[in-house]
């Protein structure tokens, strides 16, 4: 995810001196510093020392031993934090950066919790957003940074990320498990490997565009100009309304929803 971030920020000009990555491996730093040319280093300090914008992006079972090592001087508190760490909420992630094992309101950090999906690696990601005390200007470089590598939407509210992990995060996974389970089937009507997965994905790529080409459509309406009456399209779809297939996907939307309140549970 970070370097799809960088190579966003490169492809959209963003001045490559200003962009510095802080990495314990070698091979991972040169391998960015010879596709973007930007700065590197193995110093966590002195990257956030250069810094206006620190953007957390730790596994979050190594954050708060990584937050611990922060040196507070160089005008720390001055700094935004953009984290995209799934799981560790901003109450607990203001506590692991100011390494006092509690939140001080008086040393407060500006903050931005993020939610980035894969796509993102090829520029068509959907981020969510959410800061209770960043400012507008904050705001709006958080939101351009992410807007580099896709689209972005803010949560009214930190429970909210557990809803965008859930509709943007985990889902593209959701759609590779259907384009899997018919890739398999077209197969099994005759088709080699190459041929099936081409028509899955086409027809998936080809979906998608008609949903963001014609926004003033709802989804029913897209999904009933492709089903004719008592033709094919209606049979799969009646089959599929049987299965309770919108109670199934709501079902697994929420089970991601409360893995993601377990997990908040766990940092």
């Amino acid at each position: 995810m970070t370097q799809a971030i960088i190579a966003g920020m490169v492809a959209n000009k963003y001045p490559v001196n200003k962009i510095i990555a802080s990495n314990p491996s070698a091979s991972k730093l040169e391998q960015l510093q010879t596709a973007f040319a930007i700065q590197t280093t193995h110093d966590n300090n002195q990257a956030i020392a250069q810094a206006e914008v620190v953007v957390l992006a730790v596994k979050p079972q190594l954050m708060a031993t990584v937050c611990q090592q922060f040196d507070k001087t160089n005008g720390f508190y001055e700094k935004l934090f953009i984290s995209i760490a799934a799981g560790i909420n901003s109450q607990r992630l203001q506590a692991m950066l100011q390494a006092t094992g509690a939140v001080s309101t008086t040393n407060s950090l500006a903050l931005i919790r993020t939610m980035p999906n894969t796509p993102s690696a090829i520029g068509k990601g959907l981020t969510g957003l959410y800061s209770d005390n960043a400012n507008e200007q904050q705001r709006q470089f958080a939101e351009s940074l992410f807007n580099m590598v896709g689209k972005t939407v803010w949560a009214k509210t930190e429970a909210d990320i557990d809803a965008v992990i859930a509709a943007a995060g985990s889902s593209p996974a959701y759609f590779f498990l259907m384009l899997e389970a018919m890739q398999e089937k077209t197969q099994a009507l005759g088709f080699d490997r190459d041929a099936a997965r081409l028509m899955v994905q086409q027809a998936m790529l080809g979906a998608a565009e008609m949903v963001c080409n014609n926004p003033e459509l709802e989804l029913s309406e897209l999904r009933a100009q492709v089903t004719s009456k008592g033709g094919t399209t209606a049979q799969a779809i009646a089959h599929f309304q049987e299965q309770q297939f919108a109670q199934i996907v709501a079902d697994a939307m929420q089970a991601a929803v409360n893995r993601a309140q377990q997990m908040s549970n766990s940092f």
